[in-house]
């Protein structure tokens, strides 16, 4: 239920970025400055969230945060909306699909590639664009480290996996022996 709701605050945020041509890579570090302050302070939070403070209060105390925050309009607006609804308490569910929303939208996805060792800049441009191609998309990695894989790469786009590891191959030729 609550990333229903975040998604469609997501969409319609993007819609707002797209159609006005704003900034997205400074609208996000507007949210994460906005997303800090609001991390920062327990007593900011607990005054958001509470729901006997008026919304109109809570937007005037946006507004006088906002003067040393610096939010563009529209992002501003958009906090101003999950106050009105009592939805500010899932600020961060909102970035997020929000981020994820207009990287969809850019073709970018996100990839987690695992890896046995250490890589040098050059097999990681190597690995990612051949990530990139198997995907059809632009990636977006963050890479980890497991020597339990022994060897090989594996790489986890959404809910796909693709097993080049060691280990995996290890395993498969077991169930093939086991089950043959």
């Amino acid at each position: 239920m609550a990333a229903a709701f975040a998604a469609r605050y997501a969409r319609a945020f993007a819609d707002v970025v797209a159609s006005a041509k704003l900034d997205a890579a400074g609208l996000d570090r507007q949210f994460n400055d906005f997303l800090g302050t609001w991390d920062g302070s327990k007593e900011l939070r607990d005054l958001f969230i509470n729901p006997a403070v008026p919304a109109a209060q809570k937007v005037a105390i946006l507004d006088k945060l906002n003067t040393k925050l610096g939010l563009q309009r529209e992002l501003r607006n958009l906090i101003a909306v999950l106050i009105n609804n009592d939805r500010i308490g899932e600020v961060h569910e909102v970035a997020a699909a929000w981020r994820a929303e207009m990287q969809e939208r850019l073709g970018i996805r996100q990839a987690e590639i695992v890896t046995a060792r250490q890589l040098n800049e050059g097999e990681r441009a190597e690995l990612v664009a051949g990530v990139g191609k198997l995907a059809g998309a632009r990636i977006e990695p963050t890479f980890k480290l497991d020597p339990g894989i022994i060897g090989g790469t594996v790489v986890r786009i959404g809910s796909t996996v693709w097993d080049g590891s060691v280990r995996g191959r290890l395993e498969r030729l077991k169930e093939a022996l086991v089950s043959g």
